[in-house]
């Protein structure tokens, strides 16, 4: 096992970017954006460019499809091109009690809830915090 301490200041953005996801309080959203297909470098720089959850996704090519309600059971059916869902992603808040379900399609659209949107705002203005802070200070001269 390697316990070695990394110097922040040697880590490139979008390896920062995964450490952070990595992190348990990013469970939910980590989910989302790996299962986009976009590379690290890619999503970090369009959540730095962003201010909301549907911007981000716009960015990274995907439009975002509202519904008041996803039956995750009925859509593992659809997993496939035959039936345009590439990812069922049944996420679960404890502290919320809040069922926050996100359907990645092949059309490269996003189906979710309203509620969903709004917990991910929320989550990603936590992740854009912790990237300021794991920004290295400038060194002075």
């Amino acid at each position: 096992m390697n316990n070695s301490v990394v110097n922040p200041g040697a880590q490139t953005e979008p390896q920062q970017l995964l450490e952070i996801l990595a992190r348990g309080q990013f469970d939910g959203l980590k989910a989302i954006l790996l299962s986009l297909g976009s590379e690290p470098g890619i999503l970090n720089k369009a959540i730095q460019s962003t201010r909301s959850y549907q911007e981000l996704l716009q960015r990274v090519g995907y439009q975002l499809t509202l519904t008041n309600q996803i039956h995750i059971q009925d859509c593992y059916s659809r997993v496939g091109p035959a039936g345009g869902i590439k990812a069922v992603l049944p996420y679960y808040d404890i502290p919320t009690q809040g069922s926050l379900p996100t359907l990645v399609n092949f059309d490269a659209t996003i189906t979710t809830t309203p509620k969903s949107v709004a917990f991910f705002d929320k989550m990603l203005v936590a992740l854009k915090t912790e990237l300021a802070r794991s920004k290295p200070l400038p060194q002075n001269s």
